[in-house]
């Protein structure tokens, strides 16, 4: 029998103004009803690293391995 794996949704966002300039992140984390919210900022990035930023973040937060979500 295959292992059931965990649902994670994980949406995130990046942004920073100008660019390059001051920026910021976050990520939310769900999974059923819990959710836990993350977020960072930078004092000289680009709009590209506070995106990709969001996603390892929230990534690194997982505590387990779990399933692709759509």
């Amino acid at each position: 029998m295959p292992e059931v794996l965990p649902h994670v949704s994980i949406y995130t966002d990046g942004a920073c103004n100008p660019n390059p300039g001051q920026g910021g992140w976050a990520a939310l984390l769900r999974f059923g009803r819990v959710e836990k919210v993350l977020s960072g900022r930078e004092a000289q990035t680009t709009n590209n690293r506070m995106e990709l930023t969001a996603a390892l973040e929230a990534l690194r937060a997982l505590k387990q391995e779990s399933r692709k979500g759509t």
